[in-house]
């Protein structure tokens, strides 16, 4: 809607592979220049001059979405919100842009080189002082279910949130779980596998729209 008002709605996403789902998507880092490496600094900021066309967009927008967010680093939500109120001139949260945060912390969380589970938490955007000011909204209606009456992958998606939200019972002595069968495909040998997961790849590999199916 805000694009059709010819307004300015910017999408990114933490990963490469949620962009694509994304009209006119790009990763937060390509779009919004958040440093590669926020370790070395306490207070980081996006790379954007102001006098170039990329602080003008940001300058403008009326809405940032950012999908897969709960990949993100904590400093990098940080670093958008200082680099925003410098461009915009604005000391609110966010420059007074309105950010939208789509995600799901049962999801990978940041990956730290070299850290431990803890690392990770500390890391994550609930970890963040800008957190408490999150207004959050929760999606409970599974919408391939409710619209074409799929119970198999109804049946899909409670085993998923049982797994994310940790009761399958674990091995007590290795920690380890059992994946459910229909989770995944057994297979004896390499070539199984690949046919397995990309059917017909050697005749359609220079098909584009195969690909994208």
């Amino acid at each position: 809607k805000i694009r059709q008002q010819s307004k300015i709605a910017i999408a990114v996403a933490s990963s490469g592979i949620a962009t694509t789902l994304l009209h006119g998507g790009r990763t937060a880092h390509s779009t919004l220049k958040v440093p590669l490496n926020l370790t070395p600094c306490e207070a980081p900021l996006c790379n954007i001059s102001k006098c170039t066309g990329e602080a003008k967009v940001l300058q403008e927008c009326k809405l940032i979405v950012w999908d897969k967010c709960t990949m993100a680093h904590k400093q990098a939500l940080e670093a958008l919100d200082r680099t925003l109120q410098d461009l915009r001139g604005n000391g609110k949260l966010m420059g007074g842009a309105v950010l939208l945060l789509a995600g799901d912390f049962h999801q990978t969380l940041p990956i730290i080189q070299k850290g431990t589970m803890a690392d990770e938490l500390k890391a994550c955007l609930k970890a963040s002082y800008l957190w408490r000011h999150v207004h959050k909204l929760e999606l409970k209606t599974n919408m391939r279910v409710h619209l074409q009456g799929d119970a198999a992958s109804g049946q899909f998606a409670q085993q998923l949130l049982s797994l994310g939200d940790g009761k399958i019972a674990a091995d007590p002595t290795t920690g380890l779980i059992t994946i459910p069968n229909n989770f995944c495909n057994i297979v004896d040998s390499i070539e199984t596998f690949k046919t397995s997961v990309f059917p017909d790849i050697r005749r359609c590999f220079n098909d584009h729209k195969w690909l994208c199916e």
